[in-house]
């Protein structure tokens, strides 16, 4: 449930930001209290007697993601210059996916738990840049979905346990992961908007739902 504190805190965060003062200092609050919940419950679980560089380079990008919450805050978040900032800090971010892994591999600190943590930072960027295209107004609120899919399953798997059985390793899973948060970076650009936006939007939100349903069918057979 833990995870769970992170979205609603930036739904709440993207409403009531522009407003400033104390509801928007509490919506923050929300989520640095999920994401340090996340982490003690994560890092309880780590096998191995030290952090290793694998993990430093995740922790960094969540750095990454954490300061990509500053513009909710900004009295105008739709100026080019705070626009081209957010794209090249989310680029950055996203460009570090992989070496997280790379690293574990390379200094025997494999671990379940790393992975689980690499994999929550990948959702909460996409989630991050979602609410960020909705408070600049590229696309509408319909695009959360494509930042919240993740998030949406954890909270049905609440009701389904049968959701949290293990997956096999998936290509498929891991290119339309690559997909959603490309096309978000996309979405950050100043410049894109209008319909090329709506469809960049459209295209990948749909992509991501036929993964997940598929997913989700693999399970319910697995189960039967």
């Amino acid at each position: 449930m833990a995870s769970l504190g992170l979205p609603l805190g930036l739904v709440a965060a993207s409403i009531i930001a522009p407003w400033g003062g104390a509801l928007a200092f509490l919506s923050f609050s929300a989520v640095a209290f999920g994401t340090i919940a996340i982490s003690l419950a994560f890092w309880r679980s780590y096998p191995h007697g030290r952090l290793g560089l694998c993990n430093v380079v995740t922790l960094s990008r969540a750095a990454l993601i954490v300061t990509l919450l500053a513009p909710l805050l900004a009295r105008d978040p739709t100026t080019e210059i705070l626009a081209w900032s957010i794209t090249a800090i989310a680029t950055l971010a996203f460009a570090m996916d992989g070496l997280d892994g790379w690293l574990a591999r390379r200094t025997a600190l494999v671990s379940r738990i790393g992975a689980r943590f690499d994999m929550e930072t990948d959702a909460a960027l996409g989630f991050v840049l979602s609410v960020l295209v909705f408070a600049s107004g590229t696309v509408g609120a319909w695009v959360l979905l494509l930042g919240s899919m993740r998030y949406i399953y954890i909270a049905l798997a609440q009701a389904l346990p049968w959701l949290n059985a293990p997956l096999p390793e998936s290509f498929r899973r891991k290119t339309i992961c690559v997909v959603q948060i490309a096309a978000l970076i996309v979405l950050t650009i100043p410049g894109v908007d209008g319909l090329p936006a709506q469809i960049i939007a459209a295209a990948a939100t749909l992509a991501l739902a036929w993964s997940f349903a598929t997913d989700i069918l693999w399970l319910s057979r697995a189960r039967a």
